[in-house]
């Protein structure tokens, strides 16, 4: 590895990141010592890592703080879709026009972590095929494209598809990977001078009176508790988020919920496969990478996000329903599930108890008017709005400090490790073996992405240096 010495101001920037990844943190023994700044953004999920990076291009300092890994909580165990908005367009229209918008801005700034599959809906009943008008109607008033597509076609296009098929709309629907796209957005935003803390685990909120001024963090690494001072905290620990909260006596209205995913070894379709239905458990599955399908989701409400239960029933649900829309799913049966915890809003008008109601349009609570400044929470929303969740709360917190400039992240191209690079160049500069780099690229973004993680963060130093 080249010597670190006499680094110019933007190479230091990318430092700034590389020593956020555990794999660095005990490579990497000089750092610089900051412990003020405008903002500390607590969460290095999608959301989290967008707010540092739309305030690090607004020109604000920004700490990033996360109690594991980017993309390490809800983030990284979603199931790999980019909405078109069509999923929400019969009963959440709001949602489904910001899902639709930031697909498009997403495309546009980060191609290189989002794979243009398209989408169908597809009916395997009469009751299904009675809801294609709606949502035809309701993609149509909103301004998403769709198109219907004969049967005939729909099976040639989709093999693996039940022949029973009554009904098909295609809709701009897309995969996106989450690791990629954190990764990126992190490491645009350190090279604006945002600084990212892995594996600090937030232990307190630092008070002055009744107002927050700063957080105390764990750092598990070195073994010691720093305070991070700043003006004001950015809570965007999504499920977490109440915990974080309740540090201030302030209370928000999130409910976790768990979701979960089944994967399966082998692609059993080309496209986003939905079922022509309004939102429910197991009705999306999505082609993932070369060789491998992801069956989700469940909804059901937990107490701990830390701690949740894959069962035989949630399995069992997501085979029954996927087989329906692709009998061969039956018979490879899953390879391994996960789960993720999400951060839904719990609205006034609705129970609970029904998951299905609970909010998943994003939300940010002013905790001002409760009566505590230095502190503001977002939460709900989905990946697909993550950027926009980090516009809209940055547009906050710049008013809060009095700052003018206006949100970047619509135009700004996001940096990052893309499968085409140079694998001779990067093997090269690493000195590590070609073959071994070659298989490293061909695993970012596929689903055993995780698996090659601390090499993918030696790789990514690497680009960082070449920059």
């Amino acid at each position: 590895m080249a010597k670190r010495g006499g680094r110019i101001t933007a190479q230091r920037n990318y430092y700034n990141l590389i020593t956020s990844f555990d794999y660095f943190e005990t490579k990497i023994l000089e750092r610089e010592s900051l412990t003020n700044f405008d903002a500390v953004v607590i969460g290095s999920g999608a959301t989290g890592v967008f707010i540092s990076l739309d305030l690090a291009l607004r020109g604000l300092s920004v700490a990033s703080v996360d109690r594991h890994g980017l993309c390490s909580g809800t983030s990284g165990k979603f199931h790999g879709m980019l909405h078109s908005g069509a999923r929400y367009a019969v009963n959440d229209p709001e949602s489904a026009k910001e899902c639709f918008e930031e697909n498009k801005l997403l495309s546009k700034i980060a191609p290189h972590v989002i794979v243009d599959t398209g989408g169908l809906f597809v009916a395997l009943s009469e009751e299904e095929t009675s809801y294609k008008e709606s949502l035809m109607s309701g993609c149509e008033k909103i301004g998403i494209p769709f198109q219907e597509i004969p049967i005939e076609r729909v099976l040639w296009m989709e093999p693996k598809l039940n022949s029973k098929v009554k009904s098909a709309i295609w809709v701009p629907d897309k995969v996106i990977y989450a690791h990629d796209l954190t990764f990126s957005a992190a490491l645009t935003a350190s090279d604006a001078g945002a600084r990212f803390y892995t594996d600090n685990e937030v232990v307190e909120l630092l008070r002055e009176g009744p107002n927050v001024v700063g957080v105390k963090t764990f750092d598990k690494t070195r073994k010691i508790t720093q305070e991070l001072r700043c003006r004001l905290v950015i809570n965007a620990a999504g499920p977490w988020a109440p915990k974080i909260a309740q540090m201030a006596g302030l209370d928000v209205a999130v409910i976790p919920t768990a979701g979960v995913m089944g994967v399966v070894h082998g692609r059993l379709c080309n496209r986003i496969l939905n079922r022509m239905r309004p939102p429910s458990d197991a009705d999306i599955l999505i082609p993932y990478g070369e060789n491998a399908s992801v069956m989700g989701t469940t909804a059901t409400l937990i107490e701990d996000p830390d701690n949740i239960d894959t069962s035989d029933e949630d399995l069992e649900l997501l085979l029954r329903e996927g087989s329906e829309m692709v009998p061969e799913l039956r018979t490879l049966g899953f390879s391994r599930a996960y789960a993720s915890a999400r951060p839904l809003i719990k609205l006034p008008s609705t129970d609970a108890e029904d998951v299905r109601q609970l909010g998943r349009d994003l939300q940010i609570f002013n905790h001002e008017l409760q009566g505590t400044k230095g502190i503001i929470t977002i939460a709900g929303g989905k990946l697909t709005t993550a950027r926009l969740m980090g516009e809209r709360i940055s547009d906050l917190a710049a008013k809060k400090r009095g700052i003018n400039q206006k949100c970047k992240t619509r135009e700004k191209t996001l940096l990052g490790v893309k499968p085409d690079q140079d694998a001779e160049q990067l093997a090269k500069a690493s000195g590590l073996e070609l073959s071994f780099v070659r298989r490293i690229l061909e695993t970012i973004g596929s689903v055993d992405e995780e698996r090659f993680m601390p090499a993918i963060r030696l790789l990514l130093s690497y680009c960082c240096e070449a920059n």
